[in-house]
């Protein structure tokens, strides 16, 4: 046995033998996850920017579970989509969200087009990046690079270090607009071993939607209707409230004072993970090993049987989690879904995929019927079920979901970086408790 082997055996059997029991747990009234004994999150926070609403309080104070609602300053999602989409569509409905969470208000014709104007002026990445050959050491995972990338950005900043409020709006405007060109240069240049000679320069006059396609695929290679779908995937992933993992991680991060670099750093390695942002690839991924096993034909009781055996840890990646079901908040409906259901019917009927919606819809309907019988309680079909099969129909590419995800909800973690610090400008720091035994180092 070598070396490491050896240390290994030692740690996990010593990690067998320092083991925490529920009932501490219990004993000192310690949340797990944060999570209330009724599923509900423990306040850590107060804001004015987005709601997460999946419950209410009856008079005797007992959480009441009821239908989903995504709130932005006042306005709910669904509102904000219509209001966007009722007329024709005229593009930068993801801006209007930006400007909205960040300012407050939703913008009137000129504010957008001035919002809009300073986006494209700071589309470009530094040419330091090219020249010192970023794009030609890539990492294997895009989240990764994209981290690699903010801190890159760090290096060109005059005042990085700078965390006054003002600062702090200008990185995060000037983040916010380089992360197209960031995510999908690193996605190329992922594909290609290294960036090729010749890319698409930024184009000012684009919106963030439509510039991404347009760096991806090159002009007249995408029509409206993908800069429409794309526009909306954004605007509806644009905040979650504080509580969502990534922002909670860059509130902790920032509140020490560190730069807002670091924090947007952290927040991408919280969105990486499969219980967080990486649940859309996740989910996409099952559902090809869904269909690829059964068919898009298989009757409904074959599809009862598959889902019981990614239940039972039988298929997929065995860890018992259908993906694309259940939410921290939402439990009747998630209503990102809802949106993102409807657009889904929509795109596939007009591409063909019927037949795939339908496979869609019955696996929906008969996970859902399975884990509430499982669990005991209602679960809410969430957005990630949806977005991957919307983005596949695009002919978007599953290692594109989640860093799609940080260009969404980047602008959400700077309004609620802002936010902590101009009202409470305290580093977090809970506490724990210690459970173990005092030993005397003398003895052995």
């Amino acid at each position: 046995m070598d070396i490491q082997a050896r240390l290994t055996e030692d740690f996990l059997s010593d990690l067998k033998s320092h083991t925490i029991s529920n009932a501490l747990y219990d004993q000192y009234k310690v949340k797990k996850g944060l999570r209330n004994e009724d599923g509900t999150g423990v306040v850590v926070g107060l804001t004015r920017i987005c709601d997460v609403v999946g419950y209410k309080r009856d008079a005797n104070g007992a959480k009441v579970e009821i239908p989903g609602e995504l709130v932005y300053r006042g306005y709910s999602i669904e509102d904000l989509y219509h209001k966007f989409y009722s007329e024709a569509y005229k593009g930068l409905v993801y801006e209007r969200a930006c400007y909205l969470l960040l300012m407050g208000e939703l913008p009137d014709h000129n504010q957008l087009q001035d919002f809009h104007s300073y986006l494209g002026m700071h589309y470009s990445l530094p040419q330091n990046l090219f020249a010192q050959g970023f794009f030609w050491n890539t990492s294997p995972h895009l989240m990764n690079q994209i981290q690699a990338g903010l801190l890159a950005l760090y290096k060109e900043d005059p005042v990085p270090d700078n965390t006054s409020i003002e600062n702090l709006f200008r990185q995060g405007l000037n983040v916010l607009a380089k992360l197209p060109m960031l995510i999908s240069y690193s996605y190329l240049a992922t594909k290609q071993g290294r960036l090729a000679s010749t890319f698409y320069p930024a184009d000012p006059e684009l919106g963030i939607a439509e510039q991404i396609l347009y760096f991806l695929l090159g002009p007249d290679q995408y029509g409206k209707e993908e800069v429409r779908v794309l526009d909306l995937l954004l605007m509806v992933h644009a905040d979650h409230g504080i509580g969502n993992n990534s922002t909670f991680t860059g509130l902790v991060v920032s509140s020490t004072g560190t730069d807002l670099y670091s924090a947007f750093t952290a927040s991408v390695a919280s969105l990486k993970g499969p219980k967080h942002g990486g649940a859309n690839i996740m989910a996409r991924s099952m559902m090809e090993a869904v269909m690829e096993e059964i068919g898009l034909d298989a009757s409904d009781d074959a599809i009862e049987k598959i889902c019981t055996r990614i239940l039972n840890k039988d298929f997929y990646d065995k860890e018992g989690i259908i993906y694309g079901f259940g939410h921290a908040v939402y439990t009747v409906t998630d209503p990102r879904c809802h949106l993102l259901k409807e657009e889904a019917m929509a795109l596939a009927r007009k591409h063909g995929k019927e037949k795939e919606l339908d496979f869609y819809l019955r696996f929906e309907e008969t996970a859902r019927r399975l884990i509430m019988a499982e669990k005991g309680k209602s679960i809410a079909t969430n957005v990630d079920f949806y977005s991957g099969f919307i983005y596949s129909i695009l002919g978007i590419d599953k290692e594109l979901f989640t860093p799609f995800f940080v260009q969404a909800r980047l602008v959400g973690w700077l309004s609620h970086i802002i936010e902590e610090k101009y009202n409470a400008g305290r580093i977090i720091r809970p506490a724990g408790f210690y459970v173990g035994p005092m030993r005397n180092a003398d003895e052995r």
